[in-house]
């Protein structure tokens, strides 16, 4: 896809968020009923793209007279990284917030007859966050990539750029007051169902716009799915029985250390599993609640409660996991003035703590990301007012190469990338050794794509979106010389308490890695409330 470079659209607004998932729908629609004049652009269409619509999430949903035990409980399980205000934060946010959905969404009952408006069906949820968008008076551009930020002269955020992919490819420009980056994580080309447009597109740009990136050791989530499927939906195979090739019954209870079991089996030989034990008020409603998961088994004529299938596990990269944007506070303000981020392209140590946000915490994050980060960037557009200032593109790999512009092989960089970020040996089971080798080869990837990568912008963006976040990925995980949640190191087996810490990457051609020494700003619970 080359640019043309002709009749370009040039528009304006308040606000303008980047990304049409759970967060950036949120933050747009937030920010529309704050009074802003709103442009979400999505490298897909608003509705259908992004993880949420693929799935059936979930939601942190605990009703205030047991919201203190839950927070305790997870701070308890965050080891050391979780922090409760911002933990009480995104459960107030959701209870009051996605109830107001209800009159473009059809909550299902309870067993007890009560609403139950914790879980929702992605493919309904996104199309009624769609609705409201627009009814909210949202301008919604699909298919609408960004390729780069736009910096004001004082350094500040001031808008972005990028192509109509549906408009021959004509560029556009969008000078606003604040931006909000929710253009989700990446799973490292998992191909984990809905996440084809996630490449950490978010995250190369708010690196190239100064801000620090904070968790990125902890993106080994592994799921389990069918083998040769991209289902990880893995509600079900807390009933699953697991087999080797020869049939015998492996020791793999469920639980927190079933993933390093289960990858321990898998690098021995293929492992096969049964749902026989499923309870059967699930299987009845299993195609109501997740439709998606019987869906693989039906297209293969497989019986899952007496069949046995081949299952495999597949690194849902920083979707499942932590790593992101650091953000300053619960309305996801970044240390670069005019620059918001919410959803998966945030860093949610602070609210999941070392261990996965799994569905709930992570989409009751994204909910309360997105509308704080809308809020409080209406709030700073309304401040700043209507003033024309000269924008500078702030975009360098894959858009302007330092040396001369030259044909690469894209797929074959992607593919290095996968061969560091997914083997189980190299990023769930690590090491210094592999984790030394790995930065080199990413090391080597990215001076490719940072020299010489031009032409196809659009693709080439992706896979420097991409090697830059493995190199984030790795050079932090070197540096936690322990094991803390979803980061383990065989050869640091146990945790230090001097790195119950958050660390920082940072940097471009050169990464830099450093303990995030900050004081944490307390969640605005009440203020916002009333906001």
């Amino acid at each position: 896809m080359t640019a043309n470079v002709t009749d370009p659209l040039v528009l304006t607004a308040d606000v303008l968020v980047i990304g049409g998932g759970m967060a950036g729908a949120w933050a747009a629609i937030s920010a529309a009923r704050a009074g802003a004049q709103v442009i979400l652009v999505d490298k897909g269409y608003c509705g259908t793209s992004g993880v949420t619509a693929a799935a059936g999430p979930g939601h942190w949903w605990v009703p205030p007279g047991a919201r203190a035990q839950a927070v305790s409980q997870r701070v308890v399980a965050g080891l050391g990284l979780g922090e409760a205000p911002w933990m009480h934060a995104i459960i107030d946010e959701t209870w009051r917030t996605l109830r107001t959905l209800a009159s473009h969404y059809a909550f299902g009952i309870d067993d007890d007859g009560q609403t139950n408006y914790r879980a929702v069906r992605g493919p309904e949820y996104m199309r009624a966050l769609r609705a409201v968008a627009r009814e909210s008076g949202v301008t919604i551009l699909d298919q609408s990539p960004v390729l780069e930020l736009l910096a004001r002269g004082d350094g500040t955020i001031g808008g972005a750029r990028g192509l109509r992919r549906q408009d021959g490819d004509r560029p556009y420009q969008i000078a606003a007051g604040a931006t909000v980056l929710a253009a989700g994580g990446t799973s490292f080309l998992s191909h984990l169902l809905g996440s084809r447009t996630n490449t950490g597109d978010g995250y190369l740009l708010a690196a190239e716009a100064g801000v620090d990136l904070s968790g990125m050791e902890f993106t080994a989530a592994y799921t389990i799915a069918p083998a040769h499927s991209t289902m990880t939906r893995s509600m079900a195979y807390a009933f699953a029985t697991y087999y080797d090739a020869d049939g015998r019954e492996l020791d793999l209870p469920f639980g927190p250390q079933q993933t390093i079991g289960l990858a321990r089996a898998l690098l021995a030989g293929p492992v096969f599993c049964s749902l026989q034990r499923l309870p059967d008020d699930i299987k009845a409603r299993l195609h109501t609640i997740s439709p998606n998961v019987p869906l693989v088994f039906d297209r293969w004529g497989i019986d899952p409660w007496r069949h046995r299938f081949e299952v495999t596990l597949h690194n849902d990269g920083t979707i499942r996991g932590l790593g992101g944007v650091r953000v300053d506070d619960v309305d996801g303000r970044t240390s670069v003035p005019g620059l918001f981020v919410a959803g998966d392209n945030a860093s949610r140590e602070k609210v999941a703590g070392a261990i996965s946000g799994g569905g709930n915490i992570n989409s009751a994050w994204a909910l309360t990301s997105g509308v704080r980060a809308g809020q409080a960037a209406a709030r700073l557009a309304r401040s700043i007012g209507a003033k024309a200032s000269p924008l500078t593109p702030l975009g360098q790999a894959g858009l302007r190469p330092r040396l001369r512009t030259r044909a690469l092989d894209h797929d074959a960089i992607r593919a290095g990338v996968r061969a560091e970020m997914h083997p189980f040996d190299k990023n769930l089971f690590r090491k210094e050794s592999t984790l030394a080798a790995s930065q080199r080869e990413l090391d080597g990837l990215w001076r490719e794509i940072s020299d010489h990568a031009g032409g196809d912008v659009m693709r080439s963006r992706e896979t420097a979106a991409l090697v830059a976040t493995a190199r984030w990925s790795v050079a932090t995980a070197r540096r936690r010389t322990e094991s803390r949640g979803l980061h383990r190191r065989i050869d640091h087996p146990g945790l230090d308490p001097k790195l119950a810490v958050r660390l920082v990457s940072r940097g471009l051609d050169r990464v830099e890695i450093a303990a995030d020494t900050r004081p944490t700003r307390e969640a605005p619970i009440a203020l916002e409330a009333a906001s």
